[in-house]
């Protein structure tokens, strides 16, 4: 039995290969059990409990992280041993269930197609509506294509911490890997702020996070970079050297590798003038300075091009390794 269980635990080719055209096809499944979900409720009750204990600087976010692998740990071994039990066909079907679940691309291009179909109707308020699932900002200043701007931004943002850093995780240990990657991303999310209440507890996740996807934010970005080669309008030359010269622009260690990259491969610009909470945080622009502001169809299907495909080939280079 435990040569089974050690076996389900291991990444699986074709169980990925199910997994990633599930995810472009339907994008993020919404189900009462889903994983990320369960880890989030689980992370809300060990927080109320650790601060009532007094933990509430950074050995309570040790804390809470320590607890959730040991929980979340102990429940993947448990179903894998279930479903192993009842046979190999329920297992791989679970396998690829969870594989399916913790890879977040599919829906932020879906979402993205629907921001640029509010704006290509000329419907200024649904694209604000629909850009304001996907970013904090203040949407009630932004035009079309400040939308566009975002969606874009955001999708390439994602594309390192939402598939190719699972993607990574996964090849090098399987879906341990992938749940250890899922609870760091999920308490970076939850608790990762620089608040009074969550700077010293939410450290812990900020950092891991930080760490998890300091590799694959790098890769990702030498990867948009082959990819804009090969996409009609793009350029491999820009997306290197804005993703090279650029990427410390952005807050954060990793995640301006990915969308300099792609500010330089669309050979547009992004970003630009945001504003929170009523206060403009930021005017810089990230991209080619002789390039124009993304904000047109043309630019977002082009961004869509470079960041699905590169999607593709990092789940693609991952499968060979999993079935060598």
């Amino acid at each position: 039995m435990a040569r089974e269980l050690i076996a389900w635990l291991a990444g699986s080719a074709s169980a990925l290969a199910l997994a990633v055209a599930l995810d472009f096809v339907f994008g993020d499944p919404e189900y009462r059990w889903h994983p990320v979900r369960l880890v989030g409720a689980t992370l809300t009750a060990f927080e109320t409990r650790l601060r009532a204990w007094g933990l509430d600087g950074r050995g309570g976010g040790i804390a809470l992280f320590l607890l959730l692998v040991v929980t979340w740990g102990g429940v993947l071994a448990i179903l894998g041993w279930a479903v192993t039990s009842i046979g190999a066909w329920p297992a791989w079907i679970v396998h690829a269930a969870l594989v399916y679940s913790l890879l977040a691309l599919g829906d932020l291009v879906l979402h993205v197609r629907r921001v640029d179909a509010a704006a290509s109707r000329g419907n200024e308020a649904g694209a604000r509506v629909a850009i304001a699932q996907l970013v904090g900002r203040d949407t009630d200043r932004m035009d079309v294509a400040a939308c566009r701007r975002a969606s874009i931004e955001s999708l390439s943002e994602n594309l390192t911490d939402g598939f190719t850093s699972p993607l990574f995780f996964y090849a090098l240990g399987g879906l341990p890997g992938l749940l250890l990657f899922k609870i760091v991303s999920t308490m970076d999310s939850m608790v990762g702020y620089k608040t009074p209440r969550y700077l010293d507890f939410g450290w812990c996740g900020a950092r891991l996070d930080d760490v998890l996807n300091f590799v694959p934010a790098r890769l990702t970005w030498l990867l948009i970079a082959a990819i804009a080669a090969v996409v009609p309008g793009a350029s491999a030359r820009k997306a290197f050297a804005c993703g090279l010269r650029q990427h410390s622009v952005l807050p954060g260690p990793n995640s301006g590798w990915s969308e300099a990259a792609t500010a330089g491969a669309i050979q547009r610009r992004l970003v630009g003038p945001i504003w929170m909470k009523g206060a403009q945080v930021t005017a810089v622009w990230i991209g080619d300075p002789l390039d124009p502001p993304a904000g047109d169809h043309a630019d977002v299907l082009r961004a869509l091009r470079v960041v699905v495909a590169s999607g593709l080939v990092a789940a693609g280079v991952v499968l060979l390794w999993l079935a060598l």
